[in-house]
């Protein structure tokens, strides 16, 4: 008896589900990549609020040998001056 009842709700709950699955979202409009781009609000770059002990995950970088961590080969390869790399691979100066 106890059987017939579970099954008995689990082919109600399977009757009732899909009609309380609502329908897939679809994008209101569709536009070629470069126009969504486009369009795209582009703000003002802020630094005011970065603080570098927040990053306590740098690995390596791409040559352990060279002491670099990702943080300063990023560093190295987004400058416009480059710095001066100490030992240690201490960055001072560059832009």
């Amino acid at each position: 008896m106890v059987k017939a009842v579970q099954r008995g709700l689990a082919a109600v709950a399977l009757a009732v589900l899909p009609a309380t699955v609502s329908a897939p979202a679809y994008a209101a409009e569709i536009l070629p990549l470069t126009e969504a781009v486009a369009g795209l609000f582009v703000g003002t770059e802020s630094r005011d609020v970065y603080d570098r002990n927040k990053f306590h995950h740098w690995n390596t970088g791409n040559n352990p040998a060279d002491s670099c961590n990702t943080r300063a080969e990023v560093l190295l390869h987004e400058a416009r001056t480059p710095p001066t790399v100490g030992p240690g691979c201490r960055l001072t100066g560059g832009s």
